[in-house]
C-alpha cells in the first residue's frame, strides 16, 4: 500500500513540474506574425502583439520563440510556401519570368512582409528552394560565376522594388494623379504620369521584368 502510494506521488510530482506540452504550430505563429503586419504595418511588429493576437501572455509565447526575429522567419517561411519551386516547360528566360510571378502572387496578400524576405533570405526554406530553382535555370542557360551573382540579384532587386512600388506607390494612387496635373512646371513628368494611369498592375510589372531580361539576354 505504501508502495503505490509512494509511486503516485511521484506520478503526481512529475505532472506537476513537467513544462506543458506545446499547442501552437509554426503556421499558427506565422499567421499571428502576418495578421500583425497585415493590420499595423512592420514597426508595430513585436512579441507582445503577436503573443496579444493569440490571446496569450508575451512570456507564453517564447515557449515558442526565442525572439522576434525567428517570428519574422517563421512569417516569410510560411508566406512562401506554396510557391511552386518547379519551373515551366519553356525557354530559360520564361522558367525565369514564371517563378519570378509566383512570388509576386504570394506576397500580394501581405506586401507589409516584403522588407522580410530580403532580411531573412538566408534562414527561409521556402525562399533557399525558390533561389536555387532560379539559379538551376540561369545555369542551364549559361549564367556562371559573376554573371550569375548580378543576374540573380538583379532578378531579385526588380521584384522587391516593384512589389514596393506597386503596393506603395501604384500608378493609380493620388501620387499619379498629382504629379499628372504638373504640366507647367514638369510637362514630360505630367505627360508621363498621365499615361501611367492607364497601365494595369500586371502589365507594368511583366513589361518591366522583361526589360530585366532583355538585358540578361545580352551576351
Amino acid at each position: 500500500m505504501l508502495y503505490a502510494y509512494g509511486s503516485y506521488a511521484r506520478n503526481l510530482y512529475a505532472v506537476k513540474v513537467m513544462p506543458r506540452p506545446k499547442s501552437l504550430t509554426p503556421a499558427a505563429l506565422a499567421a499571428a506574425t502576418l495578421a500583425v503586419l497585415d493590420r499595423d504595418g512592420l514597426a508595430a511588429l513585436s512579441m507582445r502583439a503577436v503573443a496579444q493576437e493569440l490571446g496569450m501572455g508575451t512570456m507564453s509565447l517564447y515557449r515558442y520563440v526565442a525572439d522576434r526575429d525567428e517570428l519574422e522567419a517563421l512569417a516569410v517561411d510560411h508566406l512562401l510556401s506554396g510557391v511552386d519551386c518547379t519551373p515551366p516547360k519553356a525557354l530559360w528566360d520564361k522558367q525565369v519570368a514564371v517563378l519570378v510571378e509566383r512570388v509576386r502572387a504570394a506576397v500580394a496578400a501581405h506586401p507589409n512582409a516584403v522588407p522580410l524576405t530580403t532580411a531573412h533570405r538566408h534562414r527561409c526554406p521556402s525562399l533557399l528552394r525558390w533561389t536555387e530553382s532560379v539559379l538551376a535555370v540561369l545555369t542551364r542557360a549559361g549564367f556562371t560565376g559573376e554573371q550569375r551573382v548580378i543576374a540573380m540579384r538583379a532578378l531579385v532587386s526588380y521584384l522587391i522594388g516593384a512589389i514596393e512600388l506597386e503596393h506603395r506607390g501604384s500608378l493609380t494612387g493620388p501620387g499619379t494623379d498629382a504629379m499628372s496635373g504638373l504640366g507647367e512646371q514638369y510637362p514630360l513628368l505630367a505627360e508621363t504620369a498621365a499615361t501611367a494611369r492607364t497601365i494595369t498592375r500586371d502589365l507594368e510589372f511583366r513589361r518591366g521584368l522583361d526589360v530585366v531580361l532583355s538585358g540578361l539576354r545580352r551576351p
